[in-house]
């Protein structure tokens, strides 16, 4: 596959499907370096920050010790995972897997030569991560190359959890999700809410990033529901990717106007930008969440 066959404009907007459940992450890194996509390594930085916090707790009642437990919605192959759990940055994982020294490896041995990579580059106290993703191939190979510590794939806009993925979630510190808000709704959240509730009530931290252009009120109602409070991160965005062309750019710049968002400095140079909301138990959310980013 080439690049240019792995991309086609759906409602405006370029789509990247066929990139998203492949038998390894090759094409994946191959065609979204063509357009810079970062929003994972913003992730990285903002999601071990918030680990941290969690951990440490509001006036000392954090989560304790031991590794904490991330759940990744829309976690493909196990980017957020991979860089979670290990000294790298995403630049690494796009020299990785653009290079011609792996560009003949069959997707297994590619699999092999991955568990050693991540296994020489493990993080200390690293947290332990469970994927979820429609993408039955993306999340199996996440499992194989180590960097996931378990995943599921199953689609939960539409069906109920399996008792499985129930088991998996429950205990978990921080539920994040980088860009999949749009693909997936309130649906999938009060799903994984409902598994997350445990017999002391204790729910997770939901820290999402979600293109400015994807309203997420339906969300944010869900989650008061369950009693978390959602902040905006107010006066900062995130670059996602930049546009593929000029017919994307108009479609995201109209649909921001329609929506009375102004798109000067950001949109409009050609970058897809998004906001960050975290949701928090109400009485854990007294430190703002500009002081939790250092913002």
């Amino acid at each position: 596959m080439h690049n240019s066959d792995a991309l086609h404009q759906k409602s405006g907007k370029t789509s990247f499907e066929v990139i998203y459940d492949l038998e390894d992450p090759r094409e994946y890194f191959n065609t979204l370096g063509n357009f810079g996509y970062c929003i994972p390594q913003h992730g990285q930085r903002v999601f071990s920050e918030l680990i941290e916090a969690r951990r440490a707790g509001v006036n000392g009642n954090g989560t304790g010790e031991g590794r904490a437990k991330v759940v990744d919605v829309c976690c493909s192959y196990g980017v957020i995972a991979a860089l979670l759990k290990h000294e790298i940055v995403i630049d690494d994982l796009y020299k990785r897997y653009r290079s011609e020294e792996l560009a003949d490896l069959s997707s297994e041995e590619l699999a092999r030569a991955d568990a050693d990579f991540y296994a020489e580059h493990t993080k200390e106290g690293a947290p332990e991560v469970v994927g979820l993703d429609v993408a039955r191939n993306a999340v199996s190979y996440g499992l194989r190359s180590g960097v996931l510590d378990a995943g599921f794939a199953e689609n939960l806009e539409e069906d109920e959890p399996t008792e499985n993925l129930c088991r998996a979630v429950s205990g978990t510190d921080l539920l994040t999700i980088t860009g999949g808000v749009g693909y997936v709704s309130e649906a999938t959240f009060e799903r994984l809410l409902d598994c997350m509730v445990g017999e002391d009530g204790r729910l997770p931290w939901i820290a999402v990033f979600a293109l400015r252009w994807v309203s997420y009120d339906d969300i944010s109602d869900v989650l008061s529901n369950f009693g978390l409070v959602t902040e905006k991160l107010a006066g900062h965005t995130f670059t996602q990717r930049r546009f593929t062309g000029a017919e994307e750019r108009e479609y995201v710049l109209e649909e921001l106007a329609g929506m009375d968002v102004d798109s000067t400095g950001r949109e409009d140079t050609g970058w897809y930008h998004a906001n960050f909301y975290l949701s928090r138990p109400v009485e854990e959310a007294s430190v703002p969440l500009e002081a939790l980013l250092g913002l």
